[in-house]
């Protein structure tokens, strides 16, 4: 008889700080045969049918739900989604299953519950049937995770790559070690280490230091060790303000527990060693542009992190905007995520100008809406192909992504695209379907940390990393945590870190 797997996903990562609440209509849900349907892009849930294709696995399908970045989530989310899950898993455990695999974020809070994806295994845990059943599935490289998902899971398998354009080869890596379970038996067991270091998204990114060093040894004591199924680097979501926020690492291993603790301990020594280098501090807008050349070649990017949409951020921040009309910089592109703009501009004709007061609405630091007179451009459907399927975005959202309405706008030197749903710049899709070339501009501000790379630096010709108000700063001292454990590097003195093992 095939193998039987029950599958299911819940996916969100939640930056605590925002205002905005996430609640279920905000999510994107398919159940049963509509998750079968996701097998053809570049997702984790995609990576596990693939390779449950090839195995010869029978999927036993419960639901999937996932949401971008956002808020804190809604306490009923979390209610609804189990109860969803709980109507299609009791049956089948009664009939009989094999093995339980799910995509996980990691990073995923309500108001009243800091580890969503701890609490969700120990439910699952709790059905009757599941408890000793081989239960193994796919983290974010930003997770948050804790002791206790370690200890309720047998191999859960952290992407490797930020940007994350290994989501569906991830799971195809975590049911490899399912298979291996499944075909002779031996179930490993989870290790857990937390190194108290916390790092804002952009000092993550697995292309330099710290991640790239841990990374490579990741992959290194894997080669060397074959006790060992795998080796996780987590940076952690430092926009979450949870007891189990920061930088740790896990195994999934068969081997002696006094050996695979050390092998942890080299990796927290290794991250340790290496801490200051996910700190990043970064100059001003205007800084930035006074130092630039008047006759640089472009594009170059002035690149926000703090207003970055894929940790979480409303992308409608004001500060690059402001910079390039007050500088009267020529030829400059931006996108700002302003539904009420574009109904607005709705009941005007191409061509027509505009008094609008764009963004700035998202995050209390922000100056406000930007008064300005735009010249109506276009309008069009937001509905796009990803270019690349293999970009940061489509490890979120599969081959295609939807803004919402839009409408294109210009005012002195800025053309700037208005969205209606905040959209992750991952993809050059989205502004070639609004007949916006961006190769062809002088300046391009982007409203990310790391991901847009893939994208982005193939047709740049610099790029220089900007200070602005937003939720999602470099600088964590800005944030008022106040559930986060402490002592952590660099909000504390700490000289000799304490290490935390289960």
């Amino acid at each position: 008889m095939k193998p039987r797997i029950l599958f299911g996903a819940l996916f969100h990562e939640t930056h605590t700080f925002l205002p905005q609440p996430t609640v279920w209509a905000d999510f994107e849900v398919a159940r049963g045969a509509e998750l079968l349907a996701k097998e053809n892009d570049e997702s984790p849930t995609a990576g596990f049918l693939t390779a449950a294709r090839e195995y010869g696995w029978e999927v036993v399908p419960t639901l999937g739900a996932l949401a971008l970045p956002s808020g804190p989530v809604a306490n009923d989310v979390l209610e609804r989604f189990w109860t969803d899950f709980a109507a299609s898993t009791r049956p089948a455990l009664a009939a009989g299953v094999d093995a339980i695999f799910l995509v996980l974020h990691g990073a995923m809070a309500t108001a009243s519950c800091d580890d969503v994806e701890g609490e969700l295994l120990a439910r699952v845990r709790a059905l009757p049937g599941a408890a000793e059943l081989p239960l193994f599935g796919v983290l974010d490289l930003h997770a948050n995770v804790s002791a206790r998902m370690c200890s309720l899971a047998d191999g859960l398998v952290m992407y490797r790559k930020n940007p994350h354009t290994d989501g569906k080869q991830t799971a195809q890596r975590a049911a490899q070690l399912l298979r291996r379970c499944l075909s002779t038996g031996e179930k490993p067991r989870m290790m857990w280490c937390r190194v108290p270091v916390l790092w804002a998204p952009p000092g993550t990114g697995t292309q330099s230091d710290p991640m790239l060093s841990l990374t490579a040894l990741a992959e290194k004591t894997e080669a060397a060790d074959p006790s060992i199924w795998a080796y996780n680097v987590a940076a952690g979501f430092s926009f979450a303000d949870t007891p189990e926020s920061g930088f740790t690492l896990s195994l999934v291993t068969s081997g002696p527990a006094e050996a695979a603790r050390r092998q942890l301990e080299i990796g927290a020594e290794l991250g340790w060693k290496l801490r200051e280098k996910g700190v990043v501090n970064y100059p001003t807008v205007a800084e930035v542009l006074e130092a630039m050349a008047p006759d640089q070649p472009g594009p170059v990017l002035l690149v926000e992190p703090a207003d970055n949409i894929g940790a979480g951020a409303p992308g409608d921040g004001t500060g690059i905007l402001r910079a390039l009309v007050s500088r009267g910089v020529a030829n400059a592109l931006v996108a700002i995520n302003d539904p009420a703009a574009v109904a607005q501009l709705g009941a005007h004709s191409i061509g027509a100008n505009v008094r609008l007061g764009l963004g700035g609405r998202g995050w209390a630091l922000d100056p406000g809406p930007f008064e300005c007179d735009v010249t109506l451009l276009s309008r069009g459907s937001g509905a796009f192909q990803l270019e690349d399927p293999k970009s940061h975005l489509a490890s979120m959202s599969g081959s295609a992504y939807d803004m919402g309405p839009c409408a294109v706008v210009k005012t002195a030197g800025v053309t700037i695209l208005l969205t209606s749903r905040k959209t992750p710049p991952f993809d050059l899709g989205q502004y070639r379907s609004q007949g916006i070339h961006p190769e062809r501009f002088a300046v391009i501000g982007v409203k990310a940390a790391v991901a847009h790379r893939r994208a982005y630096d193939p047709i740049a010709r610099a790029s220089y990393f900007v200070d602005t108000p937003g939720p999602c700063s470099s600088n964590l001292a800005r944030f008022p945590y106040r559930r986060l454990r402490h002592p952590v590097y660099p909000l504390d003195p700490l000289a000799v870190p304490s290490l935390t093992f289960a």
